[in-house]
């Protein structure tokens, strides 16, 4: 496996990634139409080109025998860092792509002195709520986000990028 910095040549691939994995997480929450729509604008040519050009930005890609398996997006904003994104095509899942891409992007983090790092994932994403407990992070606080002209409830969850005190 390898992990790289996105390009705009990406585009169109993360956005069919992103396609994938959005019906396989959240099919049964939210209807095509909002996944579609969604998928869409977050993930247009010109949002991708906004998120390589914007400092403190990371935005990886994972592939895997030559094809694209993940992606991750995160961004720094004081001492902290926040994973945006972070999605794994459907057949990859399990293999410890999102695994590899967590801990590249939060090795980048810490290399650019941040303290801390936020996630964010729908409640009712158990896959990506489970990840994130799995990779050490605690949840902290909840918040509302809107897709599709309807609001829905996302776990925000913190972890430390600092080694403790000896």
């Amino acid at each position: 496996m390898e992990i790289r910095p996105a390009t705009i040549d990406d585009a169109a691939t993360v956005r069919g990634l992103a396609h994938d994995a959005w019906h396989e997480t959240y099919g049964e929450v939210l209807d095509d139409d909002t996944i579609e729509e969604t998928v869409e604008e977050w993930y247009a040519d010109d949002a991708l080109a906004d998120a390589l050009d914007r400092p403190g930005t990371a935005f990886l890609v994972a592939e895997v025998d030559g094809g694209q398996a993940g992606f991750c997006h995160g961004v720094c904003d004081g001492a902290s860092g926040y994973v945006l994104r972070l999605y794994v095509e459907p057949d990859n899942q399990g293999q410890g792509v999102g695994t590899a891409l967590y801990e590249h992007l939060r090795d980048d983090l810490r290399d650019l002195n941040m303290h801390r790092m936020y996630a964010m994932v729908l409640a009712d994403n158990d896959s990506g709520n489970e990840f994130y407990r799995e990779m050490g992070f605690e949840k902290t606080s909840e918040g509302v986000v809107e897709l599709g002209g309807e609001r829905y409830t996302e776990n925000v969850y913190k972890t430390s990028l600092r080694d403790p005190v000896r």
